[in-house]
């Protein structure tokens, strides 16, 4: 939550060029915006172990009911998300040049107003929820203890992107249960894959507003790791790759899965040689890339399904 130094001030994709300042009507503008409808990057990253977790579960290719669901699930419950976070952070918002502007920091939305937003997405995410198995409803309800505890954790932890971690990647579990009526070792070796993955893509991500974070006592492991961020990050990428690996050797994926997954080890060797962790714009550019990860490890899936 930090803006860059004065050396290292590359602009950030310009908000303007966003479909919503686009095409959106003005009056509807504050509220997408607070859902972060303008910046869909979020919503897949939540969906895909979602998505991953089915396809390992399912008999052939996934039942497309449940990734349509699951797609639905994943933009409202990231978008309820995002509101829990910035009525919690509103104060610390105002003060970050990358986040001053945001609905609530500006004062285009009350608190009441995110308050009912946040009750109608939370609404629609119950809709979507009660329609899995009974199974998979009780793990998602779960979640909600991690989604209200999260935004608390970079105030009294350097590990907050372990907390999003864990509350992010739920769906690797909801997944699995929506297809079995159960858990086993395959989702909980995904999920713990996918909590590393998730610490690797987020701290690269909080290298945009490191200065910030110091200066209003925000903590992260873009702080935590400093210097030495881009072989953790590496690391933790490579436990996640682990993870996945152990999940499909689980559950009997055949040799497309490792061939198609290797492109995602590729894209991460990518990430971390090529990211600049004092330039906002290369930092927020690998952090959104990370969508083509979750593609790439789909497809990887699928293929080592169909062709087992």
């Amino acid at each position: 939550m930090t803006s860059p130094s004065d050396s290292a001030k590359a602009p950030l994709p310009s908000m303007a060029t966003n479909w919503v300042d686009r095409f959106a009507p003005a009056p509807t503008r504050p509220w997408l915006k607070l859902a972060r409808a303008h910046n869909p990057g979020g919503f897949w990253l939540l969906m895909w172990p979602c998505w991953w977790s089915t396809a390992l579960a399912a008999d052939g290719f996934p039942d497309l009911r449940l990734l349509v669901l699951f797609l639905v699930g994943a933009v409202v419950m990231r978008s309820a998300g995002c509101v829990i976070n910035d009525i919690m952070d509103r104060e610390f918002d105002a003060s970050v040049e990358r986040t001053k502007s945001r609905p609530l920091a500006s004062g285009e939305i009350s608190l009441l107003g995110a308050f009912i937003l946040l009750a109608l997405l939370l609404g629609l995410g119950l809709v979507v929820l009660v329609q899995l198995d009974p199974a998979a409803i009780l793990i998602g309800a779960a979640s909600l203890g991690l989604v209200a505890l999260y935004p608390f954790m970079k105030r009294l932890t350097y590990w907050p992107q372990l907390f999003l971690g864990l509350a992010f990647n739920w769906g690797a579990l909801v997944g699995w249960a929506a297809v079995k009526g159960e858990l086993s070792l395959a989702p909980l070796l995904l999920y713990a894959g996918c909590i590393c993955w998730t610490i690797g893509y987020d701290t690269i991500y909080a290298h945009q507003d490191k200065d910030d974070d110091i200066k209003i006592g925000v903590k992260s492991t873009a702080l935590k790791f400093g210097d030495k961020t881009k072989p953790i990050v590496a690391l933790f990428y490579v436990l996640f790759l682990v993870g996945l690996a152990a999940a499909a050797r689980k559950v009997g994926l055949a040799w497309p899965f490792y061939l198609v997954a290797a492109g995602a080890g590729g894209h991460f060797v990518w990430q971390v040689t090529t990211v600049k962790l004092d330039t906002p714009a290369s930092c927020f550019k690998r952090f959104v890339s990370n969508g083509q990860v979750g593609l790439l490890v789909f497809l990887a899936i699928v293929m080592g399904k169909i062709a087992g």
